[in-house]
């Protein structure tokens, strides 16, 4: 049983890092390239709403999918499993309505509030949070 243990976690790792490197083949977003440059005196992107929208709730599912998959290998708890889920769709459920806030007046709220917030919609860093809370937590249980 921990062989599948280990086996969740690494492979969850590895979709992490997948859609990280695999972000501008499988995914539409014309701001890759405007964050990189970082360079706020950049031309601000062509884009259509649609497609932007879609590929963003498409990577979120995929971040998700892979980051339930590190919490139930590491605290093999389906109710941890989906608290953490639920964390992480909460998160998303606030930061993306700002960004996409932040599109639609052109960043005009700020370069670097606007980057943050998109790290937030494109990267599942509340797993940062998730896995020591939850590691606290079990030793906590086990008191």
């Amino acid at each position: 049983m921990k062989i599948l243990s280990w086996l969740l976690v690494i492979s969850g790792i590895c979709g992490l890092i997948g859609v990280r490197v695999m972000e501008d083949k499988i995914f539409y977003d014309p701001f890759l390239d405007y964050f990189h440059e970082a360079n706020k005196n950049i031309a601000f992107p062509a884009f259509e709403w649609g497609k932007l929208v879609g590929g963003y709730l498409f990577r979120f599912a995929l971040n998700l999918f892979f980051s339930c998959l590190i919490i139930q290998g590491l605290f093999k708890n389906k109710q941890w499993t989906i608290q953490g889920a639920l964390m992480i769709l909460i998160i998303f459920l606030i930061t993306f309505p700002i960004y996409l806030y932040c599109i639609q007046n052109r960043f005009e709220i700020g370069y670097l509030f606007s980057f943050y917030m998109r790290r937030f919609v494109i990267q599942p860093l509340i797993i940062l949070l998730i896995v020591p809370v939850f590691y606290y937590r079990k030793q906590m249980d086990r008191k």
